[in-house]
Formats: C-alpha cells, sequence, structure tokens
C-alpha cells in the first residue's frame, strides 16, 4: 500500500500548517458524522491507520491523491476538505455606551442615532444603530431608503407608519418592512422611547 503524504514541515510562523490544520479538522468532523472509526475510515480510504491519524493530527501534509481518496471516502468533494482556510469573517464589537453618535436626517427633530456597527462585503451591508427619542424629539415620517429594515422596540411606545399603515409599537414589539417605502414615527405615546434599528441591504445600495 502506498500512502502518499509527506511529515509536515516545523515552522516558526505558525501559519506555514495552516493547511494542515484545516484538513485535519475537516477530515475529522466529516468521519465523525458519517459515524466511522479511524480504523474503518482508513481502511474506506485504503491507508493506514496511523496515516490517518496523522492527518487527522496535522502531522502530515497530503499529496493530491491521498486528498482525493480521502474525498472519496468520505463522500464529500476535495474542496469540501478545504473549508475555512483563508476564510475571514469580519466582526464589529461595540461596548455599552460607546456606540459613535452621528447625525442623519431624524438629527434636525431631535432622533439620537447611536452607531452600533456597520458590516461591510463585496455585495452587502448590514447597519445597525440605536435610535432615542425623548421630549425634545418632533415626529419624523420622511424615511426612505435602499434595503430591509427590523425594529426592536426597547423602551417607551410610540405608533409607527410605513406606507399607508401604521402600527403601534411598544418595548418587545418588533417590527420589520421594506425601507423603500416612506416610513417613521407618526406619534410618541410614551417617552423616553429607544429601539434597535437593523437595515440590511442588498447588491448596489443607494440611499
Amino acid at each position: 500500500m502506498t500512502e502518499h503524504a509527506t511529515p509536515a514541515e516545523e515552522s516558526d510562523n505558525p501559519d506555514d500548517k495552516a493547511l494542515e490544520r484545516i484538513i485535519a479538522v475537516r477530515a475529522r468532523e466529516y468521519r465523525q458524522a458519517a459515524g466511522l472509526s479511524v480504523g474503518e475510515m482508513a481502511q474506506r480510504v485504503g491507508i493506514s491507520k496511523a496515516m490517518l491519524s496523522k492527518i487527522e493530527n496535522a502531522q502530515t501534509a497530503c499529496s493530491l491523491t491521498t486528498l482525493s481518496r480521502l474525498a472519496r471516502g468520505l463522500d464529500v468533494p476535495v474542496t469540501a476538505l478545504f473549508r475555512g482556510m483563508d476564510d475571514e469573517r469580519e466582526a464589529v464589537f461595540v461596548p455599552a455606551g460607546h456606540g459613535a453618535r452621528i447625525v442623519r436626517r431624524g438629527t434636525k427633530v431631535g432622533h439620537e442615532y447611536a452607531q452600533l456597527g456597520s458590516l461591510r462585503g463585496a455585495h452587502k451591508r448590514m447597519d445597525a444603530l440605536l435610535v432615542t427619542l425623548t421630549e425634545e424629539s418632533e415626529v419624523f415620517a420622511l424615511f426612505q431608503h435602499a434595503g430591509t429594515e427590523i425594529i426592536y422596540m426597547l423602551e417607551g411606545e410610540m405608533v409607527y407608519g410605513h406606507g399607508k399603515s401604521s402600527y403601534p409599537l411598544r418595548a418587545g414589539d418588533a417590527l420589520q418592512f421594506d425601507g423603500e417605502a416612506p416610513h417613521g414615527p407618526q406619534t410618541l405615546l410614551e417617552l423616553p422611547i429607544r429601539f434597535l434599528t437593523v437595515t440590511a441591504f442588498g447588491d448596489s445600495p443607494h440611499h
């Protein structure tokens, strides 16, 4: 039985073994999902149990032939064994009380906006705001923008308009809608009012 693999080289750079680690995690993950032991999987793939153990512990660099046999034995595409490699995912953390105050169309009528995060990818964007309305705030129902928005009420009570409809909202209520229609607070019933609003944009967002 010929086993096409070479020992993973030692290096001071932790990224040098990233590929071996990813393959190790994926191989073990798929084997366990199939309910197979290391010995059973090795027999199915056609390599020794020791070799499979080295692969699953990132102690060896697999040849393309071994990867192909491993993928075939796991009944997954070869690319599945690389899932997670060079896979950067953005995250935004905003500590309590540290949301940046920003100016938007409602600012001039007393609406306070705290930016809680904004994620931007190649083809999508998501914005999250904490909106506060006080006694100094006025009604302003002329917001229109691309994307889908969801409002989650945290405090207070108001009537929120969207298109030709009106929705009474109080703490715990949620409202999701298409941002293209005119929308905004219509009646401020119980102040202060605080709500979280998250807007998800698709391709080529516009305002």
